[in-house]
């Protein structure tokens, strides 16, 4: 029994952090627009930033500074946003299909870099010792997870009311009419760049956030945990949940990192031992038969945006009733 709640504890320690991650992506794509392909680039980068700058000094890297757990989290929010701005200053000005073509390419080209920069980055050795939050606080590793769930629901929840309140704002709504029709948006006064580049940097420092948490609860980090599948997996979270509603973004991603670890499971205990290297092909293709199921059940997502109705037409439709 102890063991199922250890896993148990373990698997929404990961779907939370996943959550952070799709709550970036729905702010990018959900309410502005922007096709984001390389979230595991941005993922990668609030990771790596918090390694470096929470983790022990080691003679064979660059960083080890041991600051604090929430300097760490800032410095990866930071991070990722410095490489989202640098990166939407020549293209958000484009047509969306060239967002993509850039965001996927910045995806591969960091983890090449976090390959290959062994004095930053320990190259395919990766970073270790990185540390919890609030380290002596509790002994046993059950109850450093326990301990670390809490803090992940707490980051989350806020997390989720301050999105809230922003897309909810008059600055969310130009966002939405960005989405819409930028030319009209563009008539009424509104920068559309400017907002765009302020959505792609907000997101990217979110999904940036989600690198750090991760990074805090595994302790070890390489290249190998931001490949382009990671991109993918993300991406199906938030179409199942329901891109334009952050409480969609949230459920599809416990809902989807639910059937990849079960499915893992199942391969494990039902193929033999030749065809479990074949497992992970296994997940990818019943991730894509959940991603048609939805689609055609529910185009939307299983909470797709909420429909919103202006104060002058509920007025109106008011009046119409006899």
């Amino acid at each position: 029994m102890s063991g199922i709640v250890s896993y148990l504890v373990f698997f929404l320690i990961q779907a939370l952090v996943f959550a952070v991650v799709c709550l970036g992506l729905n702010l990018q794509w959900g309410y502005t627009g922007l096709f984001n392909i390389g979230v595991s680039g941005f993922y990668l980068v609030g990771a790596y930033a918090f390694a470096l700058l929470c983790g022990p000094a080691h003679a064979r890297i660059v960083g080890g500074l041991h600051l604090p757990f929430v300097v760490g989290l800032v410095g990866s929010m930071v991070a990722a946003g410095v490489v989202a701005f640098v990166v939407g200053i020549p293209t958000l000005r484009l047509r969306e299909d060239y967002l993509a073509i850039v965001t996927i390419g910045i995806g591969t080209t960091l983890q090449l870099i976090a390959l290959n920069a062994n004095a930053l980055t320990g190259g395919s050795r990766g970073l270790t010792d990185i540390p919890r939050p609030l380290p002596g606080l509790v002994d046993g590793v059950f109850s450093r997870n326990l301990l670390l769930l809490g803090l992940m629901i707490v980051i989350v929840i806020v997390l989720y009311a301050a999105l809230e309140a922003m897309v909810r704002s008059p600055w969310g709504r130009v966002l939405k009419a960005i989405r819409e029709d930028e030319q009209a948006a563009a008539s009424l006064g509104k920068n559309a760049f400017s907002y765009r580049l302020q959505s792609f940097v907000i997101g990217s420092a979110v999904m940036g956030l989600g690198g750090a948490l991760y990074a805090s609860f595994i302790g070890y980090i390489s290249p190998e945990d931001f490949m382009p599948i990671l991109t993918f997996q993300i991406w199906s979270m938030l179409i199942v949940g329901g891109s334009g509603n952050n409480k969609g973004a949230m459920l599809g991603a416990v809902l989807m990192w639910a059937v990849w670890t079960l499915s893992g499971s199942a391969a494990q205990a039902l193929l033999p031992a030749t065809m479990q290297i074949k497992g992970g092909a296994a997940q990818i293709i019943l991730i894509g038969l959940v991603l048609m199921v939805v689609l055609v059940l529910r185009p939307r997502g299983l909470i797709g945006e909420e429909a919103v109705v202006s104060h002058g037409a509920e007025l109106d439709a008011t009046a119409s009733v006899p």
